[in-house]
């Protein structure tokens, strides 16, 4: 069944740190129309991401807001009203590197995303795929999650598995990862898009729907959780 090309799109605002990439993939994904979602506006707190060429190069609102120059609480209000005035539906943590504080969290709370290199909980914080590496597991992947007031946290979304090969370095890994993820961060904003999601609790209820797994291409070494 072809999907409603006509469909409304959610407004989306992605937070972001560094290179980018996952917010490339929302891009793309937003342009091949493989998601009901348009991103509005993407926000940096360094200056020199080049996530924020990237957004200049698709012509989507980009700004940099320093944060050693203000309060944590000037600077989330000056975001909160970036966000406000671009009336977004859904906030994406797409390596975005700074913890934002509480009462940004719970005013935003079940629409804030984020997506994280490992099979939370395990192995939480910045470094992920190092310290899985470093710690012997056998499997990694990613997560992306409900944000809430605790790091790396909240409720699980969707989840992928990526094997762990013996003689893996930590950019070896990283990039296997980072393939998976850009697959499971559009398919969970479309879940988003769609109403697919409901919170109850520590856990996320996916309604029913179609799967990715029958529409796009996916790798067959990969265990993609319940809902892709």
């Amino acid at each position: 069944m072809e999907r409603d090309f006509m469909r409304e799109k959610i407004k989306v605002g992605v937070l972001v740190s560094g290179n980018g990439t996952d917010l490339h993939s929302i891009i793309d994904a937003s342009e091949k129309d493989v998601i009901d979602a348009q991103v509005e506006i993407v926000i940096s707190d360094k200056k020199n991401a080049f996530a924020l060429k990237r957004a200049e190069k698709h012509k989507i609102s980009n700004y940099f807001i320093n944060p050693k120059e203000i309060k944590q609480e000037e600077h989330e209000k000056k975001i909160d009203k970036l966000f406000e005035e671009s009336k977004i539906d859904l906030i994406v943590g797409a390596g975005y590197m700074k913890i934002l504080s509480d009462s940004f969290v719970n005013k935003w709370y079940g629409k804030l995303i984020n997506i994280h290199p490992a099979l939370l909980p395990s192995f939480k914080g910045t470094s992920g795929q190092e310290d899985a590496i470093n710690y012997g597991v056998k499997i990694s992947g990613c997560t992306t999650h409900f944000m809430d007031n605790k790091m790396d946290h909240g409720p699980i979304i969707l989840q992928a598995a990526v094997k762990i090969y013996q003689n893996d370095n930590r950019d070896e890994l990283a990039n296997r990862i980072l393939k998976i993820e850009h697959q499971i961060l559009p398919r969970t904003i479309q879940l988003f898009a769609e109403k697919r999601l409901k919170i109850i609790g520590r856990k996320v209820k996916i309604l029913p729907g179609e799967s990715w797994i029958d529409k796009y291409e996916y790798y067959p070494d990969v265990l993609y959780s319940e809902g892709y």
